[in-house]
Order: structure tokens, then sequence, then C-alpha cells
């Protein structure tokens, strides 16, 4: 059995920072991509930031410059620093995990920009 686990989302002002963690545990080998997601209630999920198994990164043009995503490999951790916070970032983040077997989600963490 796979485990997805979100932490660190809270409610700031704009302009501030969030770290969110995502630990995936259990029966998971060869993780590929670990990826954050963002919906907001009605919309579409969106792909925010995606980090592959050699380093490589992406991101949303809407983050980039603010966020950044890096990856704990012996910890099967993947974390989303989040700067200049706008109220427009506000959505439930999920963390996808890709691995050779399937993807699992996360049950999500809500990050609330006030204005």
């Amino acid at each position: 059995q796979v485990q997805v686990v979100e932490s660190g989302g809270d409610l700031v002002p704009a302009g501030g920072s969030l770290r969110l963690s995502c630990t995936a545990s259990g029966s998971i080998f060869d993780i590929n991509s670990m990826d954050w997601y963002r919906q907001v209630l009605g919309d579409q999920r969106e792909l925010v930031a995606a980090i592959a198994g050699d380093g490589t990164t992406r991101y949303t043009d809407s983050v980039k410059g603010r966020f950044a995503i890096s990856r704990d490999y012996s910890k099967n951790t993947v974390y989303l620093q989040m700067n200049s916070l706008k109220p427009e970032d506000t959505a439930v983040y999920y963390c996808q995990v890709e691995a050779r077997r399937g993807n699992y989600w996360g049950q999500g963490t809500q990050v609330t920009v006030s204005s």
C-alpha cells in the first residue's frame, strides 16, 4: 500500500512565503516524477511544478521566479517553496507521485493567501 501525505498549507498574507512538503511511503518503487498540482473549487486541477528523476524541473508560467521545487531522493520527499504569494495562488495543493507501477495522489493541503 502506498501513502502520499502533504503538509505545510496555511493562511498567509499576500507577499508571504510557505513551504509545502510531500512524502511517499509504503510499497512504492522506481519513482520517476514528483509533481505539485493545485485546484480551486470548480476549476480543473493544474500542474504547478514537477521534478523528474534526473532533477529536471518545470513550472507553470504564473509561478516562475516565485516558486521552487526540490526533492530529497533518500526520503521520497518533494518540497515546494512558495515566495511572493498572491491571492490567486489560493487553492488546494496536491502532490502526485509518478512511479513505475502507477501514479499516486495525496489528500491535498489548503493554501490561502489573503489580500
